[in-house]
């Protein structure tokens, strides 16, 4: 959906499929709402990604329920939350970082859902 402007690809980070840390941002509400249940993923579900080349299986294996709007460990390569260190991963990989807005109906907090690159799907 980032051809239709729903979901954002944050700046800087790697591209699908590729070593580093593939990171969106989409709205819970409004704007299309691409992320109005992303709190319904746990730890195993699968997420597929679909590029004009190639289509990326992620398998989500992280869940920080609850960050800072400022926390921007979350997107570095190899992710890892500065506001609570013991989410996050330690060494180099092929990530994707999913974030929206949490609690629903608010800004306050931000909502993450890592997952690792499937390899061979």
């Amino acid at each position: 959906m980032l051809d239709r402007g729903y979901v954002g690809h944050y700046p800087g980070t790697a591209a699908p499929g590729r070593t580093g840390n593939f990171a969106l941002a989409g709205h819970r509400n409004t704007h299309g709402e691409p992320f109005r249940y992303l709190n319904r993923l746990v730890k195993g579900d699968e997420i597929s990604v679909r590029t004009r080349d190639a289509t990326y299986t992620y398998r989500v294996d992280q869940i920080l329920p609850r960050t800072a709007p400022r926390d921007v460990g979350v997107i570095r390569a190899v992710p890892r939350s500065l506001v609570k260190p013991s989410y996050g991963y330690d060494a180099p990989g092929a990530y994707l970082t999913l974030t929206t807005c949490t609690p629903e109906f608010s800004s306050a907090y931000r909502l993450v859902v890592w997952a690792t690159l499937v390899p061979g799907r």
